[in-house]
């Protein structure tokens, strides 16, 4: 019973008798230094008896194993989701609050989450632990190295349920489905237009602010967004990395080939209000 009094006041005292001989962790319990050292180990002595997976805590098994059951006993209070732990919930609550308390210590950003504050603060520290196995791209979250890795694979696992297209990533997918939808979440607070997309907006609103964040490195010009830049520095470069795929030509921007190439398909989507003539071109490029 000693040992059990021992760990016990340990709680009160904020004393930690049990040191890790492989780091330099302590713990106030006996139970949770032997879990710890499993780390080290690699030993994980709870199998999963639906799959092969394996855990180093018993406590970690039993929530797995809800996954294979359907058994989701942890339901929220403040609308009908349900969870197979209580650390999900406890996470799932702060949705519901706006409780944010993880603090990023070089910006005012906070989060829900210390999995997601981590993630965020390698934009600061520029550290890419994920290394793409494939190529030397390296990234700062595990699950955008997956969806890289997705490009080299050519697996598009999201399939849209409109259409036969499919998508490498799942919010490709949900940008996507808007099209069939018609759904424009995002709503402009200077006028009445709304976007498919959070960055189609944030582009947007740049309109009226008047705010030019992408900076010619050949010129003093300046543009809202990345694809403006890239055209204009093609004046510069003189690259036309657009390629037509019926003729020889090439051109400096998307939308001149698309303008282009109706000449070979004979499309002319610009119709005259005041006679029958239609054109390939709105306006001269």
């Amino acid at each position: 019973m000693l040992d059990n009094l021992e760990n016990h006041t340990g709680i009160h005292t904020g004393e930690k008798l049990y040191q890790c001989r492989h780091c330099a962790k302590s713990f106030t319990h006996t139970k949770t230094l032997k879990n710890h050292i499993r780390i080290h180990t690699g030993e994980k002595p709870y199998q999963c008896s639906h799959c092969d997976k394996s855990f180093t805590q018993q406590g970690y098994l039993k929530s797995h194993t809800r996954i294979h059951t359907g058994e989701k006993p942890y339901q929220c209070s403040l609308c009908d989701k349900s969870f197979i732990d209580k650390n999900t919930l406890k996470k799932h609550t702060r949705i519901h609050t706006g409780e944010k308390p993880y603090q990023c210590s070089h910006c005012e950003k906070s989060f829900t989450q210390i999995t997601t504050l981590k993630n965020h603060t390698r934009i600061h520290t520029g550290e890419k632990l994920y290394q793409c196995s494939l190529c030397d791209k390296s990234f700062t979250q595990n699950n955008t190295l997956k969806n890289h890795t997705r490009i080299h694979t050519g697996e598009k696992p999201y399939q849209c349920r409109h259409c036969d297209k499919s998508f490498t990533e799942k919010n490709g997918l949900t940008n996507h489905t808007r099209i069939h939808t018609g759904e424009k979440p995002y709503q402009c607070s200077h006028c009445d237009k709304s976007f498919t997309q959070k960055i189609h907006l944030k582009i947007h609103t740049r309109f009226h602010t008047g705010e030019k964040p992408y900076q010619s490195s050949h010129c003093d010009k300046s543009f809202p967004d990345n694809s403006s830049l890239k055209n204009h520095n093609s004046i510069h470069t003189g690259e036309q990395p657009y390629q037509c795929s019926n003729c020889d030509e090439s051109f400096t921007q998307t939308n001149t080939l698309k303008n282009h190439t109706r000449i070979h398909t004979v499309e002319e989507p610009y119709q005259c209000s005041h006679c029958d003539k239609s054109f390939t071109e709105k306006k001269n490029s």
